[in-house]
């Protein structure tokens, strides 16, 4: 295994001893947190991928890795609080997303300035869905920190990037964990990391149900315009009702927030076992992060902790499957 400078850090390149390694990077929002203990462990153990891809936070996670900056964004995730992340949400009524973005998107572009995919020091892709169309597309040239907006644009949530000519959504509607996209570009060994495995007892069939008399008929009240519209206070109190819905808890309903990451987070879990099911990694990763929900940014060490204590248990059949290719 040979080591070289490439770009801002060393490499490892790939040798007739040495197969190629795939990284892959699975979405998960703040679960995706998780990727950086994953890379800590790798790197630990001179385990230095040759091709990167992720999906959403994966992407994220994985476009700071290639671009040499992972460091940096886990400083600022540790130092996530909630008041913090509520300072990143601007909240934009009647949009394509009920969060603007700009705020992260300038954090974004401050971090990575004007990097280009291609110039990285590592083969890296983001997967992002195309609106429309529901197409995968494998964004592996371009500006880094477009790429990664367009692959964490959570519908609803984050408003679509308009790309190359194409708009732009998450890139886990179509590929949450694309194992696919590695091998394509080349890599002999491929280790993926799963960040909903550790969700159990989920996806059951429930052959009967129907209402019964505990059920409670739950009315809102419809809101009262004023001055023929919402007014400025009107205004300022539906931004401040959207922050409570989006990181807010209710013991009578589910909130908007719930809703949207529960939709997502089923749709996902389905794609992932059946594209898993059909190409399988050589090495998979699973971090025991299903206590720590979608938007728990705030709890970054937790996750990167238990993204770190997976990879370490993997250590083993990722060596062996190196070497037997090797």
């Amino acid at each position: 295994m040979s080591i070289v400078e490439v770009g801002r850090r060393p490499v490892v390149a790939p040798t007739r001893d040495r197969p190629s390694v795939g990284l892959v990077l699975g979405s998960g929002a703040a679960r995706g947190f998780a990727h950086i203990g994953v890379i800590h462990a790798l790197r630990e153990h001179g385990i230095i991928p040759d091709i990167v891809v992720g999906t959403s936070m994966g992407a994220l996670v994985g476009g700071c890795y290639a671009n040499g900056q992972l460091e940096q964004l886990e400083v600022w995730a540790r130092a996530l609080t909630l008041r913090r992340i509520i300072g990143y949400l601007d909240v934009r009524i009647g949009s394509s997303g009920v969060i603007g973005g700009g705020r992260l998107a300038r954090r974004l572009e401050q971090a990575i300035g004007n990097t280009s995919i291609e110039d990285l020091p590592v083969r890296f892709a983001a997967i992002a869905t195309e609106v429309g169309t529901g197409h995968e597309i494998w964004l592996t040239r371009g500006t880094l920190a477009l790429a990664l907006r367009a692959s964490y644009a959570l519908p609803g949530i984050f408003p679509p990037v308009r790309l190359g000519g194409r708009w732009l959504m998450d890139g886990a509607l179509v590929n949450p964990v694309p194992v696919t996209a590695a091998r394509a570009f080349g890599a002999r060994v491929v280790i993926a990391v799963n960040l909903d495995a550790d969700r159990f007892a989920r996806g059951a069939t429930i052959a009967s149900h129907g209402s019964d008399e505990t059920d409670d008929a739950i009315t809102v009240a419809p809101s009262k315009p004023r001055n023929g519209f919402l007014g400025l206070g009107g205004m300022f109190g539906a931004e401040r009702t959207l922050r409570r819905q989006i990181f807010g808890r209710s013991s009578v309903r589910p909130s908007f927030s719930t809703v949207m990451i529960e939709a997502f987070n089923i749709m996902q879990d389905r794609l992932t076992r059946m594209r898993l099911a059909g190409d399988p990694p050589d090495v998979h990763i699973t971090p025991h992060i299903g206590h720590i929900g979608w938007l728990d940014f705030h709890r970054a060490e937790e996750a990167i902790a238990a993204g770190k204590a997976a990879t370490e248990k993997a250590l083993e059949p990722i060596a062996a499957t190196i070497a037997a290719l090797a």
